[in-house]
């Protein structure tokens, strides 16, 4: 499986998209839209719209029918950036190799740029109802979940609250769950339902994201510690001075990485299922384990 060219395929129709759904940065009130612009046109990896498309097509549908909720997920991780990132919660300065938008346009307007992307978020998912058998509202609904107190607020939320405290192997697999891996599994999710995923597949969609979604974590957790900001866009070992609870503080980082790749695995495993048509899932497993930024 080519990974970079089928990335390199999927990245036009998506970023056009990106960028037409986003208010002009001229439209009033300008400086708001031009902190969501600058915000979601920053660059990224743009891995949870990938594996929403990706996850559309394993389950035989087409991409077109993921697109909407592909650009809802990047929208939506696009304000928990910006929101981590403000002087109240991880106060870095920043963001995908350029200043964060608090530091660009003003902490006042980045807490609004996020809220208004993450409205904008649902307001995308309100025009792409789930095809049946599944209830019309069920992307917002796997979204919302993922988003809220029970996933991505909550983990952000008890991230905060552990640091300083001593290392703690279920507190810490609690906050990479909700954090970072309620968002991908429903990515996973998302796609499979707006591509018309049977049971089994679904199934199997949700077992990958879980597993990919606490590997990716624990190789941030890595990078944190051994890249550079030139690679990595943001600021390394930030997690060691704020005293956070993370795989390498609690196991090392041979440990870590060892994990990481059999987690990795285990989402790979999940896999079968889906056949052929899982390859891009399969490659971006592997990816999420060594790549270095």
């Amino acid at each position: 499986m080519d990974l970079p060219a089928y990335l390199a395929a999927l990245r036009p129709d998506f970023e056009a998209a990106l960028a037409a759904h986003l208010p002009p940065a001229t439209e009033w009130p300008a400086r708001l839209h031009a902190a969501m612009r600058y915000s979601v046109e920053g660059g990224g990896k743009r891995l949870r719209p990938v594996l929403c498309l990706a996850s559309a097509e394993a389950v035989g549908g087409p991409r077109r029918a993921a697109m909407l909720p592909a650009l809802a997920l990047e929208y939506l991780h696009t304000y928990t950036l910006i929101h981590d990132d403000l002087p109240a919660m991880d106060n870095d300065d920043l963001r995908r190799g350029r200043p964060a938008t608090h530091k660009a346009f003003g902490e006042a307007n980045a807490i609004l740029a996020g809220d208004a992307l993450l409205t904008l978020a649902f307001e995308l998912l309100a025009r792409a109802p789930a095809p049946a058998p599944y209830p019309p509202g069920q992307l917002a609904l796997e979204l919302a979940t993922a988003a809220g107190s029970r996933g991505v607020v909550g983990g952000q939320c008890e991230d905060l609250a552990a640091e300083g405290d001593a290392p703690d192997p279920e507190r810490l697999a609690a906050i990479h769950a909700h954090k970072t891996g309620r968002l991908i599994r429903a990515a996973c999710r998302m796609g499979g339902i707006a591509g018309g995923a049977v049971a089994a597949q679904l199934a199997a969609l949700t077992v990958y994201g879980e597993q990919l979604g606490l590997a990716f974590q624990i190789t941030d957790d890595v990078l944190n510690v051994t890249s550079s900001p030139a690679e990595l866009g943001k600021a390394v070992g930030s997690d060691a001075a704020r005293r956070k609870q993370t795989y390498v503080a609690l196991y090392g980082l041979e440990a870590s990485r060892v994990h990481a790749r059999a987690l990795a695995a285990e989402a790979r495993a999940a896999l079968p299922p889906l056949g052929p048509r899982a390859a891009p899932l399969a490659a971006l497993a592997d990816y999420a384990v060594t790549r270095t930024a």
